[in-house]
């Protein structure tokens, strides 16, 4: 078990002044390695070393609105939505001279590699995501789920509220907790472990980041104009052809199969379920998240 990264460094790429975390050869084959919420760079602490261990250059970079990561004016809109998350790391792919590089993610970290892979093909090598296709579809959000997956959206919609707002601002602490609690309930994390994650969700655009990509997945707030080409060629589920394995866990549910996002992928395929492992699980099950990344790699 691993408590901290050797080495955390910052890059401005883009809008933003990027903090990430670097281990392995310089010269070695890129890996990028995204977090979800809430959530951050410490879900692959154990990860990355076993990558870099490998020989793979690895790069765990802090999304807009966590830890040391912060825009470069304060004239920026605080979007959260896909594309515009997709086009950070693509900035900072670019700033640090990665021409392609083997995406892995989970929750937002899923959604933003599916993103980079079906419209940026050529910079990615390979993709591993938890809970397989996970590219939003405003129209198909605009329809109600059965009772019982309404129910595990909640936040969503307390988000939706000025009270979930003030009340995420006040309590975002223990609230994440809670999500983690409940997303992972056989993790048995200790409270060191989440205080390290904890304390990046005090950067100071957290917050609007947060409400903003829940509210903008339900239409309920605008995106910035200059992403609608972007987000008019994901609202048409595009296949990603890059080389992909998908992982489930229990927190899949009846989905765990992954027959629901099969066709989504035509490259070189497989599909791993993680049973025992809730939501994040790069954390939970490092060792198998760090060979899927071989493994793809390998395919």
């Amino acid at each position: 078990m691993h408590t901290s990264f050797s080495s955390l460094k910052q890059v401005d790429a883009g809008v933003l002044n990027i903090g990430y975390a670097e281990l392995g050869p310089a010269d070695g084959p890129a890996v990028v390695l995204l977090h979800g919420w809430p959530y951050d760079i410490y879900s692959y602490v154990d990860v990355a070393p076993v990558l870099a261990s490998a020989g793979y250059r690895v790069i765990v970079p802090y999304l807009r609105g966590y830890g040391s990561t912060s825009f470069l004016s304060p004239a920026t809109f605080r979007n959260g939505q896909q594309a515009a998350v997709a086009v950070d790391i693509i900035a900072l792919m670019d700033a640090l001279g990665i021409d392609r590089a083997i995406l892995g993610g989970f929750d937002w970290g899923s959604r933003t590699a599916c993103v980079m892979a079906a419209l940026w093909p050529e910079r990615c090598r390979a993709l591993v995501s938890v809970s397989g296709y996970l590219i939003t579809s405003l129209k198909a959000n605009l329809e109600p789920l059965p009772p019982a997956a309404e129910l595990g959206w909640w936040y969503q919609y307390y988000f939706a509220t000025d009270r979930g707002v003030s009340g995420y601002s006040r309590n975002r602490h223990d609230f994440n907790k809670l999500i983690w609690k409940n997303a992972s309930p056989t993790w048995n994390f200790d409270d060191a472990t989440f205080e390290r994650t904890a304390a990046s969700f005090s950067n100071p655009d957290h917050v609007g980041i947060v409400i903003h990509n829940y509210r903008w997945r339900l239409s309920l707030a605008k995106g910035d104009p200059q992403y609608d080409a972007l987000e008019q060629k994901l609202a048409g589920a595009p296949v990603i052809t890059v080389p992909t394995i998908t992982i489930a866990s229990d927190f899949d549910g009846a989905a765990a199969d992954g027959a629901a996002y099969r066709k989504q992928f035509s490259g070189k395929y497989s599909h791993r379920v993680l049973k025992g492992i809730g939501h994040n699980v790069p954390q939970e099950a490092p060792q198998e998240f760090a060979q899927a990344i071989i493994d793809v790699d390998r395919s």
